[in-house]
């Protein structure tokens, strides 16, 4: 009996010490297996999170045609990182592709996995139904002589009647196409995560002009939802000419200019240059800018404040509370499928300022958070705060392993 409970005990560390804390992208196996140990490490709202990066970095952060080439070079992009690497890898994507997506904003993609089926499920937000796609262009900007910079590419998923159709929070992939005469001139992606989608801002000054053919492009956009991906192409549309890429001219070296001999004396290596006035006629010291009011109460009032509002689903109370971009707008923020509008109820377990200053402070609060299906979550959360007008707002939102 001693030896089968060895055993067992042996074999249970055994497979605890084989689960991967990093990417194993040596094949796509191990690729999806290292994947799953590490999401399977995660709270249940991180790990919704993670799978959310995964499909930024496999949706734009890769140049590849193709699920099976798009799995492949994400595989090398990120073997060998953790988790926060990750994270952090997706956030510079977003952010680099103007996709309003934040590691550490609420899950916004609905129910992402690289791996998974097409299948939808009974709560896929981004199985969409509709019947077609249309797409609006208009030109857009002015180069200070009246005419447009570039082309706004708006694509909206529509019904049978031609109406728009109403869906929100998804993570519908929306790829714009540009040509000329038949010739790919580029590609790009962004994220429809409901009707009111911006679309694309194509620039001219990113259209190579020796592949343009008599000022005009054609453009194809495409959506992608769960069950189907619909397509939309537009012949024909002007370009300005005049603000079409062209190669840099060859730089010419100029004349180096002299740098201040104080600072470059070497007997002299600690020499500043000494301020000038920019005003001859000042006489008095230069006007030092009054201090920022200080907040008088303590950061973790407005943390307890913002999750008593939560839980009692005073959303407007809270979004108040914050100035956090990462959370978007107030119908974003209370979102009741994929926002604060999803949580029954919060029961704070703990709550300690961490570091607290005049103009920022750091707030580590521990809680568990019920949603609408009766879910409990325990969640480790570090709340960055600023000072605003003298009062402390909520500036990042940070869950914590």
């Amino acid at each position: 009996m001693k030896k089968f409970s060895f055993l067992l005990i042996f074999s249970l560390l055994l497979f605890t010490a084989c689960k991967k804390d990093h990417v194993d992208a040596t094949t796509t196996k191990t690729l999806q297996s290292s994947i799953n140990d590490m999401t399977a490490s995660l709270p249940t709202i991180q790990q919704i999170k993670f799978n959310e990066a995964l499909y930024i970095l496999k949706t734009f952060g890769v140049e590849a045609d193709g699920d099976v080439a798009e799995l492949k070079a994400l595989g090398q992009l990120i073997d060998g990182k953790k988790v926060p690497e990750i994270m952090t890898m997706a956030d510079q994507v977003a952010q680099k592709n103007g996709i309003e997506w934040a590691s550490t904003a609420p899950p916004s993609l609905g129910e992402m996995n690289i791996f998974g089926s097409e299948a939808a499920k009974e709560t896929d937000p981004n199985d969409v139904k509709a019947n077609s796609l249309s797409i609006t262009t208009r030109p857009a900007g002015d180069d200070g002589l009246g005419a447009p910079t570039s082309i706004q590419i708006v694509p909206r998923l529509v019904d049978n009647t031609g109406k728009p159709v109403s869906f929100t929070g998804a993570g519908l992939e929306a790829t714009l196409e540009v040509f000329s005469n038949g010739v790919k001139l580029l590609t790009a992606k962004n994220l429809m995560q409901d009707n009111n989608f911006k679309g694309f801002n194509l620039k001219f000054s990113s259209i190579p002009a020796a592949k343009v053919m008599d000022n005009k492009i054609d453009i194809t956009v495409s959506v992608k939802t769960t069950a189907k991906t619909f397509k939309m192409t537009k012949v024909g549309l002007d370009v300005n000419p005049d603000l079409l890429k062209v190669p840099a001219a060859p730089k010419v070296d100029s004349l180096a200019v002299p740098e201040d001999p104080a600072v470059i004396d070497p007997n002299n290596p600690n020499a500043t240059v000494p301020s000038v006035s920019a005003d001859p006629n000042a006489t008095g010291p230069a006007t030092v800018p009054a201090a920022p009011k200080q907040p008088t109460a303590d950061p973790k009032t407005t943390v307890a404040g913002f999750l008593n509002n939560v839980s009692a689903q005073n959303l407007k109370a809270a979004y108040n509370a914050a100035s956090n971009p990462t959370w978007g707008s107030y119908e974003s923020f209370a979102n009741p499928t994929s926002g604060f509008g999803s949580i029954k109820n919060v029961s704070v377990k703990n709550m300690t300022t961490n570091a607290s200053n005049a103009n920022s402070a750091s707030v580590n609060a521990t809680y568990d958070v019920t949603d609408k299906s009766g879910k409990t979550t325990a969640l480790k959360v570090t709340f960055g705060l600023k000072n605003v007008n003298g009062d402390w707002k909520i500036s990042s939102y940070r869950i914590n392993p």
